[in-house]
């Protein structure tokens, strides 16, 4: 197993998250595959950690990045995509959440801000999610969409590289 300090079980980050909460520290919020790290997740996930002085990063476990995108991914498994995301300066913390919502995880860590990258909505959102949002009073930001970056066009650039 890769040491990882910053992989939290979500007991480990609620306690992390009151001592933010008690030195006055905001927290945002992000969740995700993250499965191949590319310049548009960097970008967006430093963009996210302006927003606050704390960021945590749930990440989808395999079991579910698997009904998400397909048998073949995730191409790392949920312990090698956290030690990548532990290894950011700007990342403070990773979950990996294995139910298909992050509904548990918004509740348990009532983030004051909540982020996801631009090619979401409003209305995009699962409903459980935004309605556990709304209860705690965490902000919801969309950060600006990198266009020409995806872990899907990357593996494909990967293929068609390995084919040359």
């Amino acid at each position: 197993m890769l040491e990882n300090p910053k992989l939290l079980t979500l007991e480990q980050a609620v306690a992390a998250r009151a001592k933010l909460r008690a030195a006055g520290k905001s927290l945002v919020l992000t969740n995700g595959v993250f499965d191949l790290l590319h310049t548009g997740h960097l970008y967006y996930l430093k963009e996210a950690r302006r927003l606050g002085e704390a960021l945590y990063v749930a990440i989808n476990a395999d079991a579910s990045v698997k009904a998400l995108k397909g048998p073949l991914r995730p191409i790392q498994n949920e312990e090698q995509r956290a030690y990548a995301l532990g290894a950011l300066w700007f990342v403070s913390g990773v979950i990996i959440f294995r139910e298909p919502r992050l509904t548990a995880e918004i509740e348990a860590l009532r983030p004051d801000i909540y982020c996801k990258a631009g090619d979401y909505t409003l209305e995009k959102l699962d409903s459980g999610e935004r309605g556990a949002l709304q209860a705690c009073g965490a902000k919801i930001e969309f950060m600006p969409f990198l266009p020409g970056f995806s872990t899907t066009a990357l593996i494909a650039r990967i293929k068609a590289a390995g084919e040359i």
